[in-house]
């Protein structure tokens, strides 16, 4: 196994991600920032944040399986939500949920951060995500 994640022992819990990530493969995989967009541009669940971070999920996927990855070979995950507030993490989580299966999404995640900011660099798009994996 190329990633081995962990929480050590004294640091705060629970939370959905695991802290630490370990990876020992040679090939680095960098996933850029994907959004809610189908193959052909066209916007996905404009306005819906759950299925927008559904569809970014899905096409970070499709970016890591393009490389021969999955995200069980990711080290690190990053999501930049417009907006933020605490409020909309419901919301934010039933998208991650919505696909966890689908896409073999590891429970606990790997080292992951979400950002807030203010806008994104079209108004309709409410979250992007990003990945690195590494592989042997």
């Amino acid at each position: 196994m190329t990633v081995q994640l962990f929480s050590p022992e004294g640091m705060m819990q629970p939370v959905p991600y695991n802290h630490v990530s370990v990876s020992t493969g040679t090939r680095h995989v960098h996933v850029a920032g994907q959004i809610a967009r189908d193959a052909d541009a066209n916007p996905v669940a404009t306005g819906d944040l759950a299925g927008q971070v559904a569809q970014a999920l899905r096409n970070t996927a499709r970016g890591l399986d393009g490389a021969g990855a999955t995200f069980g070979d990711v080290v690190r995950l990053r999501f930049f939500v417009t907006k933020w507030q605490p409020e909309m993490m419901g919301d934010f989580m039933a998208g991650v949920e919505s696909v966890a299966g689908e896409l073999g999404l590891p429970q606990p995640f790997p080292p992951v951060s979400l950002i807030g900011v203010d806008y994104l660099f079209e108004p309709d798009v409410l979250v992007e995500v990003e990945a690195y994996a590494v592989l042997d």
